[in-house]
This record gives C-alpha cells, structure tokens and sequence, in this order.
C-alpha cells in the first residue's frame, strides 16, 4: 500500500511537469505563430521605401538592403538614389518616401524647416572624406588640389547647386583660392556618380569625389584627400524619417537597423566612418 501510495505521488508530480511544459511550449509555438519571437515584430507584407544620395547605391544594394530583407522576411526595401538636392526637390514635390538619407545637412535640414522630415529622428550618422581622382592609367602631373591650376583639360565635380560632393569640392576650391582660376575648366555632373564615371571612362582628366566612392571602382586612382582646413564643416551623412511615413514602424525598425554593430561593420567595410 505504501509503495502505490509512493507511485501515486510520482505520478501525479509527473504530470504537473509535463502540463507545464507544455504550457511554455504552447505558449512558443502561438508566439512563433504570430510571428513574435521576443524581439522583432514581424514586417511581413511591409515596405520602405528609401530615398539615399547617390554615394550610398553599392553599400545599400550590395549589402545592407540583402541583410534587412533577410533579417525581415517578407519586408521590402525600395530605394531612390539621387544627388541630395534632386532627392530633396522630389520629396518636396511628392516622391512616396519613408526614409531619407543625405550626403549633406544642407537638404536635411530644409525640409525639417519644410516639416517634412520628422526631426526627432534625425541622426548625423557617417561620415566620408572628399578626395581629388584621376583615371587608373593617369600620368598626369597631379599630386595635389594645388596642381589643379595647371590642368588643360577637363576638370569633374558634382554641380554645387544640387550635389553635395560639388558643394564640398567648390567650398574646398575657394578656401584654397583655386576657384577662380578653374572653373572655366569646370564639367558639372548630375551626381557624384557621373562625376566618378567620367574620371574612370577618361573623359575627364581629373575629378573630386567621395573617398567611399573612389574606393568602389578600380578604374580610378586617388591622388590625394582635401586638407581638412579647406572644409569649414565635415562631409556628415544625416537620416531620418518623412512625418508622412507610410509604416511608421516598418520605417524605425530599417533605422534601428542601421545603427545596429553589423550594419555599422558594413558602412565601414565601404570606406565610410560612423560619427560619433
């Protein structure tokens, strides 16, 4: 009798244990069903639509949009590249945006005026390096901003009136009193891209791009960075998201993203540096 009475508590402590577990697992199972799993909410179905300056088109495509989509499965980066200006314009005109992310606060900042952009989100999140280029098989006698007052041919920068790699080259040109003397020589491209593309083709002699931008092609070779007095301020990438942001959520989760170690990792890994 004493024994059964002994199997009877056995029994009834094992089934306790096992109504138990099955509760955790139950509870586990409907989580994952919901598509919770204790940290991100799921964004299947969601979208985001990125307006990103031109510099960011190998970084963004290549690596980073891969990596969220995987990290959200069933969520999908749409990206606009551009100058920062023509970005700029486009949003102000009507362009479906959820995130922007400049080459300058110069156009952020105009539509935080706008009330565009929600500020509280803004976050001056890298930095680049403006540098003088020349094509990979170049031999000409170019070595620094300074030697640029001897060039005959054909001289490529971003227009400043819209490209913030322009904004920088003409700003470095004038502290360095170059300006003057070359801008007859001046090709104004529509964004850093075709400005690094017509070094790399040869249909310039030389051109000023970003560090990051240089760093992505090996038909191009730096010849030398701007003095660091020749900027007034550095070269610092903003982001933020639009107030008319389609998913709110689905937009903080891709800036949460960004600031994350390994999205940071990958901004580095393509020349940019995080600021701090």
């Amino acid at each position: 009798m004493k024994l059964n009475k002994k199997m009877l508590i056995v029994a009834v402590i094992a089934v306790i244990a096992i109504v138990c577990a099955s509760s955790v697992v139950s509870a586990g199972f409907f989580d994952f069903l919901s598509g919770s799993n204790g940290s991100d909410a799921s964004l299947d179905g969601k979208e985001v639509n990125l307006a990103a300056a031109a510099s960011l088109k190998n970084v963004y495509d290549e690596k980073l949009i891969p990596m969220f989509e995987e990290k959200y499965p069933g969520a999908k980066v749409t990206p606009t590249y551009g100058s920062s200006g023509d970005l700029q314009t486009q949003i102000e005109n009507g362009l479906e945006t959820d995130v922007f992310m400049s080459a300058a606060n110069k156009q952020m900042n105009a539509l935080i005026d706008e009330g565009l952009v929600d500020n509280d989100t803004n976050l001056q999140f890298l930095e680049n390096k403006v540098v003088l280029i020349v094509p990979a098989d170049s031999d000409a006698n170019i070595s620094s901003f300074e030697d640029l007052k001897n060039v005959d041919g054909t001289i490529a920068i971003g227009d400043p009136e819209s490209v913030p790699a322009g904004q920088y080259a003409k700003e470095a040109l004038t502290n360095l009193g170059i300006w003057d003397s070359i801008e007859s020589k001046l090709s104004l491209g529509t964004d850093v891209t075709a400005v690094l593309n017509q070094v790399a083709q040869g249909s310039a002699d030389c051109g000023i791009v970003y560090a990051t931008d240089a760093k992505s092609t090996e038909d191009v070779k730096v010849v030398c960075e701007a003095p660091e007095d020749a900027l007034d301020t550095p070269v610092i990438y903003p982001v933020a998201m639009i107030k008319d942001a389609k998913d709110a959520d689905a937009a903080q989760a891709f800036l949460d993203f960004l600031q994350t170690q390994e999205a940071k990792d990958i901004f580095v890994e393509y020349g940019f540096t995080i600021h701090e």
